[in-house]
């Protein structure tokens, strides 16, 4: 087992830190360094590998062996439609149900490079059920799945009746490979703007608070969000009327958008071990989010937050800025009022 002191410290409250602050892809850093964009493309914890390539490989294998076919979904029935319904069920479940058990339940590395100290709320009336992890099942299973599965029921529709616009393998694996790889940066961009259209107060409010209940996140807490926020978080699924792509490409972009959270945004943990094996989450910039909610408001890849000045790396310098700007926004609120 690695030793967390060696990679952070934690605080009276006990509450890790990392040393390394977050900072975005190389291909977004300049100058640029050719060699370290290279590595961060190809390399091992890379942009495709381990993690991007594993998502596309099993929206591939869903497409292929666990999606009914184009002429199957070309009108809407109740057995292709459940069908899909009960597979991302399985899927989420698994997940996020697999994540929750070993790192929460059974606790298989205690609470080594957890951000926060303490484990979710088992009592607290702030959640429904009393309960922070029912309340997020609760949201994630019954509200989060049935809409991403409307999503791709709509979009595979789309795509037998032309409304999407369908391009086959066979006459353009190059390009079809390339937007596989930018529809997680996408996502992102996607995330960005329609996370602080949720963080405008009048929607924030009605729906996003829900999600925020969930200051110190864990696995399912990802997905656990007000219905009209999974309609607004999925939507980017139809920028497909106006790329030409293939189906397992939203199916991709989809169980992306699903299955990622739970891993690379709320587990709370930045490192996971597995016997000698060490696997990085990358999960700081957005843990910050919900620990302070006015900064961090993409994953980190793609620096959106630094460009509109909402970036927070982990340093005391971005703790201080973020601060300022919060006192000068209710500064504002006070002379408005």
């Amino acid at each position: 087992m690695l030793d967390e002191n060696k990679f952070g410290i934690r605080d009276k409250r006990g509450n890790w830190k990392p040393f390394k602050l977050s900072e975005p892809a190389p291909i977004f850093q300049l100058p640029l360094n050719f060699i370290k964009i290279f590595k961060w493309i190809f390399g091992i914890y890379g942009y495709i590998f381990p993690w991007n390539f594993f998502y596309g490989l099993i929206a591939i294998i869903l497409w292929l062996y666990f999606t009914p076919s184009l002429s199957v979904m070309k009108s809407f029935d109740y057995n292709w439609i459940s069908y899909l319904l009960i597979r991302n069920l399985i899927l989420t479940i698994i997940v996020c149900g697999g994540l929750h058990f070993f790192l929460y339940i059974k606790k298989t590395q205690g609470n080594a490079f957890k951000y926060n100290g303490r484990w979710p709320e088992k009592s607290s009336k702030n959640f429904l059920f009393n309960n922070q992890t029912k309340e997020n099942m609760f949201w994630t299973l019954c509200s989060g799945v049935p809409i991403w599965t409307a999503y791709e029921v709509f979009s595979l529709w789309s795509f037998s009746n032309g409304y999407f616009i369908f391009i086959n393998w066979d006459t353009h694996p190059i390009y079809l490979a390339l937007t596989f790889l930018i529809i997680p940066l996408f996502r992102e961009v996607h995330f960005y703007f329609m996370h602080r259209l949720l963080h405008w107060p009048p929607l924030y409010n009605f729906c996003h608070y829900v999600h925020h209940k969930n200051i110190n996140p864990g696995p399912w807490s990802g997905m656990s969000m007000h219905w009209f926020e999974h309609i607004v978080y999925l939507s980017g699924v139809l920028i497909h009327f106006i790329v030409p792509s293939h189906p397992a490409h939203a199916i991709f972009q989809l169980f992306h958008a699903g299955i990622t959270p739970a891993f690379h945004g709320h587990i709370g943990i930045e490192k996971i071990q597995i016997g000698k094996i060490s696997i990085n989450t990358s999960t700081q910039p957005h843990y910050l989010h919900h620990k302070f909610f006015e900064c961090n408001y993409a994953d980190g890849s793609v620096p959106l937050d630094k460009y509109f000045g909402t970036l927070h790396d982990g340093s005391e310098e971005a703790q201080e800025r973020m601060m300022k700007r919060y006192k000068e926004r209710m500064k504002k609120m006070r002379i408005v009022e």
